[in-house]
């Protein structure tokens, strides 16, 4: 079956309207969040219109409804990323929370003075902050892995940083401004191989590529359901079994527990250990469509499609004069191109190209240790998925040209 990138976008009902003087939206900020197809937009209202009820709470009609739901959920969850149990499915807030979960409950029971926590030089804030946190309570040190001119992790230093110190190593599985994919199987192998934990932040990963934790030995990943096409407000954290059955909780409250008395508690089983409190009910039912959508679609036809637009999107910036885009090229990068105009700020140029209809990011990408690394304080950040078309980039481009001409660059 050959992919339809126009009869996949027809799924998304914001994306076609028109906006002022008729022009067509040109959304190229799904790295920030995706847009929502209409079958996910019916799964969470049709959760508050007909059978809404809080979850593991009640055996009434509504209550085991939703308990189905979710659980049907978590086992789409499962096979999206090939765990070994559903119990090492963990709904979230966020990929944000996933890591600051898994910082602070393995940092306390697992984390001593004198101990490294890798990253890299690529990474999101919401990788960097949650392990300084827990470094600066521990007493352990934060290294990043540093990476080359290309936007390539640089693996001449492995061995400089892939030491007996290391007890958890935590990277992204593609950056969210280089557009760098990593190679995860190799990571996970000189984690390991140094007795360190493997944690991959997927958020940028998982709309566009495979996941197979237990082949490439991923102990800890974490993504966000608003990158997947799905709602915002739901995540996903994937932990090995025996992994979060070591870990101490992360909130206290209800549903987390098996037994409370005055002076202790005792923790409820896997996966509501950690799921304290009435988690985002509808949010994570209605995850379960978007799944569906991108395996029904075909990732492996997705990542050929984002692959040929991205190439294209990148040869056609490259001809503009003036132009840096960052990272590698496009055989070793996903649908990710930030970049600049010499001459031009990077606010002045996403403003300018909202005029034309094309919504671009502009700034820091919460990378400000990355944009340090690359000398340059901001980007504009044109970020692709499966719904874009070949006539997205013709406006982009126009629209850069557009710019050139407003602010008279030569």
């Amino acid at each position: 079956m050959t992919f339809d990138p126009q009869a996949f976008r027809d799924q998304f009902p914001i994306l076609k309207q028109r906006l002022s003087k008729d022009r067509p939206v040109v959304y190229l900020d799904s790295g920030a969040s995706a847009q929502k197809p209409q079958c996910v937009i019916d799964s969470e209202s049709d959760v508050y219109q007909r059978y809404y009820a809080n979850a593991y709470r009640g055996v009434y009609e509504f209550g085991a409804m939703v308990d189905d739901a979710l659980e049907a959920s978590r086992a789409t969850v499962k096979s999206m990323i090939n765990a070994a149990r559903v119990e090492e499915i963990i709904f979230t807030s966020g990929t944000t929370m996933s890591i600051n979960l898994v910082a602070h409950c393995f940092g306390h029971a697992f984390l001593s003075t004198g101990d490294v926590i890798l990253l890299t030089e690529m990474e999101h804030h919401a990788n960097i902050v949650p392990w300084q946190m827990i470094a600066a309570q521990k007493g352990a040190e934060v290294r990043f892995l540093p990476i080359t001119d290309e936007g390539l992790l640089d693996e001449s230093r492995f061995d400089e940083f892939f030491t007996q110190r290391v007890k958890i190593v935590s990277v992204t599985g593609m950056s969210n401004v280089l557009g760098t994919i990593n190679d995860i199987p190799r990571l996970a192998e000189r984690s390991h191989s140094v007795g360190a934990r493997f944690l991959v932040d997927a958020a940028q990963t998982a709309p566009h590529v495979t996941i197979d934790v237990q082949k490439d030995n991923i102990d800890f990943l974490t993504f966000s359901g608003h990158k997947i096409f799905g709602p915002s407000g739901i995540g996903i954290l994937y932990g090995k079994e025996e992994l979060l059955n070591a870990l101490p909780p992360f909130l206290g409250g209800g549903h987390m527990i098996e037994r409370v008395y005055q002076d202790h508690s005792t923790w409820a089983h896997l996966p509501a250990k950690f799921e304290a409190g009435t988690i985002p009910i509808a949010q994570a039912i209605a995850l379960k469509p978007a799944i569906d959508l991108l395996e029904e679609t075909g990732l492996d036809q997705i990542q050929d499609y984002e692959h040929h637009l991205t190439k294209q999107a990148y040869e056609r910036l490259m001809e503009i004069s003036g132009m840096t885009i960052y990272g590698p090229s496009p055989e070793t990068r996903g649908p990710i191109l930030s970049f600049r105009l010499a001459g031009a700020h990077p606010e002045d140029i996403a403003q300018l190209l909202n005029r034309r209809g094309v919504f671009v990011r502009h700034g820091h990408h919460c990378t400000m240790p990355l944009h340090d690394r690359l000398g340059v304080t901001a980007t504009v950040r044109a970020s692709l998925a499966a719904y874009n078309l070949t006539s997205d980039l013709d406006a982009l481009i126009e629209g850069l040209h557009f710019v050139r001409q407003r602010l008279r660059l030569t």
